[in-house]
C-alpha cells in the first residue's frame, strides 16, 4: 500500500498512546480511525488536549462509549467523559456497525462518531479545574453535590451558591455550562487546584462514568 501511494501514504510505527498525530503532518489535519477499544478513551483524551489542531475526528468506538460521548443530562450514560468531550467539540453518532461486519464478529455493536472542534469551549473554564470538579461529582454520582464535592476541600455550600447550582442536585443533573461554572468557582476558591491534580485526572476518567 505504501509503495502504491509513495507521495500520499506514510507508515509510522510506534505506540499510539505516545505519538502525537499533530506532529506528524501539517495543517489542515483530520483523524479517521478504527480505535482499539481498550485504549479508545485515553487516545481521545490525548487528542482533545490539542483539538484546535484538527479539522475533525472521525472515530469508531464501541456503541456504549459512543453513547457516553453524546449523552445528555439526566441519562445513565451522561458522565465525566461526556462533559469534557462536549465542552470542546460538537459530537454526533453517524451510524452503527453490526458485529457481522467484522470477521471474526465481536460481541458488541460499534458506532462511527464525528467530533468537530468548537471555535471556543462551550463555556469558560480551566481544564484542570473542570477535570477535578467532574471527577468529584461523578465519583459519587448517586449522592447530592453537597456531599460528593466535599473531596475538593472547599466549603461546598459557598461553592455551589457561587456557581448558582442547587446543593440537592446530582452530577447527572448538571449541564456542561453548569459544570464550567462550578470549575470557575472552585478555581477562585482554590487557585492551586490545577497544580494539585496533575495527570491523575485523565488516568481515572473511565473509572467513574
Amino acid at each position: 500500500m505504501v509503495a502504491a501511494y509513495p507521495e500520499r501514504l506514510r507508515l509510522v510505527v510506534g505506540d499510539a498512546l505516545r505519538l502525537d498525530p499533530a506532529e506528524l503532518s501539517d495543517a489542515p489535519r483530520k483523524i479517521v480511525a478504527n480505535l482499539p477499544y481498550n485504549i479508545a478513551t485515553p487516545l481521545l483524551l490525548g487528542w482533545l488536549a490539542r483539538i484546535r489542531d484538527y479539522e475533525s475526528l472521525t472515530l469508531m468506538f464501541q456503541r456504549e462509549v459512543a453513547e457516553r460521548l453524546t449523552a445528555t443530562p439526566h441519562s445513565k450514560s451522561y458522565g465525566r467523559l461526556t462533559v469534557l468531550v462536549e465542552w470542546l467539540t460538537e459530537v454526533k453518532i453517524l451510524f452503527d456497525i453490526p458485529p457481522r461486519a467484522f470477521s471474526p464478529p465481536p460481541k458488541v455493536t460499534s458506532s462511527v462518531v464525528r467530533l468537530l472542534p468548537r471555535a471556543k469551549p462551550l463555556a469558560p473554564a480551566q481544564k484542570p479545574a473542570l477535570e477535578r470538579v467532574t471527577a468529584a461529582a461523578f465519583g459519587q454520582r448517586r449522592k447530592m453535590l453537597r456531599t460528593s464535592l466535599r473531596s475538593l476541600g472547599i466549603p461546598v455550600d459557598a461553592l455551589l451558591a457561587q456557581a448558582g447550582v442547587a446543593p440537592t442536585a446530582r452530577a447527572e443533573d448538571l449541564t456542561v455550562a453548569e459544570f464550567c461554572a462550578l470549575a470557575r468557582a472552585a478555581e477562585a476558591n482554590l487557585p492551586e487546584l490545577g497544580l494539585a491534580i496533575g495527570a491523575q485526572a485523565d488516568d481515572k476518567i473511565g473509572q467513574s462514568e
